[in-house]
């Protein structure tokens, strides 16, 4: 009996709030973790019209080249894609971040997702004398970053195949750097093969080996390939295979994918708002050709007529700020807090 007391008195102690196990003073910090969201919320300018509920564009493209496409886009019209982003207050993250909600883009600031689909070798080129090729993809995004600082080095490139960006003996370096500069490697499946018909087995194949082989190549436990872009954005038709384009397991090894993008003509959902599915998320071809008005342009342009449409960061990955009109649509996340506010 002896021994019991002091146990029931160190559980009355815990449930209390009044001390922990070694008999320390644990005080609630419910109150300090308010006092600091307030201090948050003073810190943003509500001139800025932030609307944390608004859509944001996830840019789709597919390769670099000397003539333009409609699946390629040639050096300077890339750089001119990259420049008017960074004019119009389009600032990159990660697709890892729109698809946590952590987004931290600076206050007054739209983020803007970019990625690339297929790997190819005029995404990531290395030269023979060891530099980076400065008309590839990742070439051109590391000089408009170095030209412009505050333009985030932030693009996801979603790989297919044993033989990304096609120099061989170079796939773990590339990887690598990659991920060592803040852009991110995903996965775009085994063969580039359609899942409108693929059974479970060919499903969680094909997604799973590929993650697996990404995995493998990159070499590092700090880092989980566990995005995916679908094979011409197509799903399976039997609903009850659609799940395992988020998880599954293959070969005894499990994988869950973070966000699963479609190819898909308009923006994507605030991460905050209700109606957000990281299962199926949208893109737009970032391209001038055949886009059927819903291409980079059209909804730059489609952002500057309604910009109550538009997501503006308030800045601030603690806080959600809306319009109080939109309120309703957000379901936030963790311990986010949501600040609604009246638009004068």
């Amino acid at each position: 009996m002896k021994r019991i007391i002091p146990a029931i008195m160190i559980c009355i102690l815990l449930l209390t709030g009044c001390g922990d196990a070694a008999g320390n003073e644990v005080e609630n910090d419910a109150p300090a973790k308010q006092d600091m969201k307030k201090d948050l919320k003073s810190d943003i300018n509500l001139d800025l019209r932030p609307n944390e509920a608004g859509k944001i564009m996830i840019l789709m493209y597919h390769n670099i080249g000397p003539e333009e496409g409609e699946w390629v886009r040639t050096p300077d019209n890339f750089l001119k894609d990259l420049q008017t982003l960074y004019e119009k207050g389009y600032r990159p993250i990660s697709l890892k971040d729109y698809a946590s909600g952590n987004i931290t883009t600076e206050q007054g600031f739209t983020p803007v997702v970019i990625t690339f689909d297929d790997g190819n070798l005029n995404n990531f080129e290395y030269l023979e004398n060891g530099h980076i090729k400065e008309d590839c993809a990742v070439g051109l995004l590391l000089r408009f970053h170095e030209a412009h600082p505050d333009f985030p080095l932030e693009a996801t490139f979603f790989l297919n195949g044993e033989h990304p960006f096609r120099q061989d003996s170079l796939i773990s370096k590339k990887l690598e750097f990659l991920v060592d500069h803040g852009m991110d490697v995903g996965n775009h499946t085994k063969d580039h093969n359609s899942f409108k018909n693929a059974s479970l087995e060919e499903i969680q194949e094909q997604i799973g080996s590929q993650a697996r082989f990404l995995q493998n190549a990159l070499n590092r436990d700090d880092y989980e390939v566990d995005t995916l872009a679908l094979p011409f954005g197509e799903r399976p038709k039997e609903e009850g295979l659609k799940k395992y384009l988020a998880a599954g397991s293959f070969d005894g090894a499990p994988y869950e994918n973070i966000a699963v993008m479609n190819v898909g003509w308009n923006p994507a959902y605030s991460p905050y708002d209700g109606r957000f599915d990281h299962t199926s998320i949208p893109r737009i071809r970032g391209s001038e050709m055949k886009v059927d008005h819903v291409g980079i342009y059209n909804y730059i342009e489609y952002f500057e007529e309604h910009p109550e449409e538009r997501f503006i960061s308030d800045g601030v990955a603690e806080i959600i700020t809306v319009p109080k009109e939109k309120a309703d649509l957000i379901s936030a996340p963790g311990d986010k807090e949501v600040y609604p506010y009246e638009i004068h």
